[in-house]
């Protein structure tokens, strides 16, 4: 937030984005662990690299104009 609160004045925001377990080729799970994940989130999958940068580009685009100093957790639901 203290990013975010100074560079405000200047018109830019300043946003983070932690995506979960997303399924691309540099993940080692076996089976049994993907499994598990899976029905630990309430969407019910892993998460896929589009979903992440889906949230990155609405925080980029004009929709976001007034978010500012948040902490985007793009996974699926996991708590």
């Amino acid at each position: 937030a203290g990013l975010a609160k100074e560079l405000g004045a200047r018109g830019i925001t300043v946003n983070t984005v932690s995506p979960g377990v997303t399924n691309t080729d540099g993940l080692v799970l076996d089976q049994a662990q993907v499994d598990q994940l899976v029905t630990q989130t309430p969407l019910g999958r892993l998460g896929q690299p589009i979903d992440v940068a889906d949230a990155v580009a609405m925080l980029l685009s004009d929709d976001a104009r007034w978010i500012t100093g948040q902490h985007i957790r793009a996974n699926g639901g996991i708590v």
